[in-house]
């Protein structure tokens, strides 16, 4: 009787052969590479219990930028005396980590010209459809309490872009 070809770490194509191909099935793995049961809630996960999870990327934000939720929003944005740029963000969407930096640059730059915050999609559902915002990251200037006609911007942008974007705005919405 002909057994089966067994497959073994030898025969893989080489980008194949590592310590995890060549395990028997049913092998322990060390510590090291086994994923961990979810934490609890309270240590931020958001897993369902016994569930695995992975290490979420959360959008950073530099000291002069930051979130605000839905109870901040007047006071942030609606009665604020600068004009602001309201970044809307999610901790799994990848072109909003992309921006971030970019997002950091400007509050840097535009410093006592532009205010900017960032309000998570997920956290504010109530203005994501009061504001129809359907892509993201979506970028809108706030000017007197109003949205600035023209200024919704939605994807990843670019510093060049972004200032390209921002520039004729200021230009248009500072006495």
């Amino acid at each position: 009787m002909a057994s089966a070809p067994s497959t073994t770490a030898s025969t893989l194509a080489p980008s194949l052969r590592s310590p995890l191909f060549s395990v028997p099935r049913g092998t322990h793995l060390p510590a090291t590479l086994r994923l961990s049961p979810a934490q609890p809630a309270s240590a931020g996960c958001r897993a369902a219990p016994g569930r695995l999870a992975c290490p979420r990327a959360r959008v950073r934000c530099a000291a002069a930028v930051k979130f605000i939720a839905q109870s901040d929003f007047a006071a942030e944005v609606l009665e604020s005396e600068l004009p602001v740029l309201v970044d809307f963000v999610a901790d799994w969407c990848g072109p909003c980590r992309l921006i971030a930096p970019v997002v950091d640059w400007a509050s840097e730059e535009y410093d006592g010209r532009l205010k900017i915050v960032k309000i998570d999609h997920d956290l504010n559902p109530d203005l994501i459809e009061e504001y129809k915002v359907y892509g993201l990251p979506t970028l809108i200037l706030f000017k007197n309490g109003q949205e600035v006609p023209g200024s919704r911007r939605e994807g990843a942008i670019t510093k060049d872009k972004l200032k390209q974007y921002l520039e004729p705005l200021l230009a248009t919405t500072v006495a």
